[in-house]
């Protein structure tokens, strides 16, 4: 091969492999994007324990979109005594679609709305409504999962 139509070969070559590297490079920043825009989550990614300082989420998933779930909370303060607290729990069946699950304890009222948002390696819970918990006791706030085993509910 003389040495023109060589240079010319491996420039040729060389786009073509340059092309097919941004192709490459193309579709795979084009699956995160794609991954990210489903907002499901799996059960391994909702079941566990998760935690706060003043509040516990235990949860389960059944399947069928339906969460098992218990919380517990605390609101502590200070009196002239010295410390106290008022606790508070509920538990109940959920429903999940997508990432975000709504959940009203069991015997909670009609206004009690217990918003639960899987987001990574957090659980961001809002809550509206009295929910019966206790004085200041709030299921809101941002939980981080502490076990991934199957807890332990106070109906086993």
């Amino acid at each position: 091969m003389s040495t023109a139509r060589t240079k010319k070969f491996r420039r040729a070559n060389q786009s073509f492999v340059s092309r097919r590297s941004f192709l490459c490079l193309t579709a795979a920043s084009i699956v995160p994007v794609w991954a990210n825009s489903d907002k499901s989550v799996t059960a391994a990614q909702v079941n566990g324990t998760w935690k706060t300082k003043s509040g516990e989420f235990k949860i389960w998933a059944l399947g069928q979109q339906r969460l098992q779930i218990e919380f517990s909370g605390t609101y502590e303060y200070k009196t002239p005594q010295g410390p106290s607290a008022n606790e508070g729990e509920g538990s109940g069946i959920a429903t999940i679609e997508g990432d975000t699950a709504i959940f009203k304890p069991e015997g909670a009222e009609e206004e009690c709305r217990i918003t639960l948002k899987f987001t990574g390696d957090k659980l961001v819970v809002t809550q509206t409504g009295i929910c019966g918990f206790g004085h200041n006791v709030t299921a809101a706030g941002t939980y981080k999962k502490i076990s991934a085993k199957k807890p332990k509910f106070g109906s086993d």
